[in-house]
């Protein structure tokens, strides 16, 4: 029985549209991370799997350990749910209402660490949860890389502290706050992480990329470190995270970096197929039912326009996936009620069979669908909610 095979035979059942995980794609996934973090715990990027019980499921996996989630109602939930009580919240917050609440609840206070960058961070927390519990903070560190004396930044727009003086004068600041604690540093080296080195079809571009990831792994590196003694020397810290999917084995290495984040290579979505460090496993799909045969070498789905956040570019589209050989109309992409998908592949498909698609990211999946179905094998083992299903957006 061929992959395309099982997954209809697994899911005979259902009417799509709908989505799955493969769980057994899931658990390699899972333990290859492992692997390559070499002893270093992972926490889990909850924002690539926005699933309660995936995320317990991944939790329960030996290396994991902790959520890095993206809101701070999120934290709050997932606290109270018992799925975790080491929640870092990886950006920061002006949510006043959620940051009293944190201060309201002395377990969920030590429960979840926030995300912060500036002194004002520390003014609009300290207000919001004035006379609660202590809150724990975490310090976003810049990890782009500057080349050409700073006048060229590669990599994410993020934190505006960048040097061991920057961010140790932000930790003595949060020292002398009442109600404020220093817990850890984090930061996320997106130009290597979240960027594939083996762009298809671009072996030019592939070689500037490796340059520019080599170079930027050295200086940040060095700077990390600088960073971390120069905030040990004011303060203690509980963690220090870094990376992401991409880097999880480079990352791993700083000897000053304690943890590391991942959650994309969790599920594999196809943005993520283009690393020469590592192979995953599709582990999230979505299948559509073929609505309409207009013409030879054409089978139109119903749906499909799931874009991903990001530039707008063809990378965001969903990718056909099974069976092989389709492909989009130039002039129709995927589209918001029907997409048209072209090739002789088309001519075997029939009104009601299904065309799996994987997404561009790991997470966004699940804000189109209310439900996972999870796969074991050729068996529909259980069905839970998305965070959607649950009724929790979070943004």
């Amino acid at each position: 029985m061929n992959l395309r095979e099982r997954y209809d035979a697994a899911t005979a059942s259902l009417e799509a549209p709908f989505a799955v995980v493969d769980l057994s794609a899931l658990r390699a996934n899972a333990a290859d991370l492992v692997r390559r973090a070499g002893g270093k715990p992972i926490r889990v990027a909850s924002k690539s799997v926005r699933c309660r019980a995936v995320l317990a499921e991944v939790l329960a996996t030996d290396g994991f350990a902790g959520i890095m989630a993206f809101t701070l109602p999120e934290a709050l939930w997932l606290a109270r749910e018992g799925v975790s009580d080491d929640i870092l919240v990886a950006y920061p917050t002006a949510d006043r209402t959620a940051l009293a609440e944190l201060a309201a609840d002395e377990a969920a206070a030590r429960a979840i660490t926030l995300m912060v960058d500036s002194a004002a961070h520390l003014d609009l927390i300290e207000k919001a949860a004035a006379g609660g519990a202590t809150v724990r903070l975490c310090v976003d560190i810049d990890a782009s890389y500057r080349p050409l004396g700073g006048r060229v930044r590669v990599g994410a727009l993020r934190s505006p502290l960048r040097t061991p003086a920057q961010v140790r004068e932000l930790a003595e600041e949060i020292g002398r706050r009442r109600g404020l604690r220093l817990a850890g540093l984090m930061a996320y080296e997106s130009q290597i992480a979240g960027v594939g080195d083996l762009p298809p079809g671009r072996p030019a571009r592939a070689r500037v990329i490796h340059a520019m990831q080599r170079r930027s792994r050295v200086e940040l590196a060095r700077r990390r470190g600088e960073i971390v003694a120069a905030v040990r020397e004011v303060a203690e810290l509980d963690f220090v995270n870094g990376g992401g999917t991409g880097s999880v084995e480079t990352t791993a290495a700083e000897k000053a970096v304690t943890e590391i984040a991942a959650g994309s290579g969790l599920y594999q979505p196809h943005l993520f197929d283009y690393y020469s460090n590592f192979r995953g496993r599709p582990a999230a799909l979505f299948a559509l039912p073929v609505v309409r045969r207009p013409a030879p070498g054409v089978a139109t789905v119903l749906g499909g326009g799931y874009l991903a956040s990001g530039p707008a570019d063809a990378l965001r589209l969903p990718q056909p996936y099974l069976p092989t050989g389709l492909s989009y109309d130039a002039n129709e992409g995927a589209g918001e009620v029907q997409t048209p998908l072209l090739g002789a592949t088309a001519d075997l498909l029939s009104l009601g069979d299904r065309v799996w698609f994987r997404h561009t990211k790991a997470g966004e999946l699940c804000e189109r669908f209310a439900d996972l179905h999870l796969i074991d094998g050729d068996r529909l083992v259980r069905t839970v909610p998305t965070y959607r299903g649950e009724g929790k957006t979070f943004l």
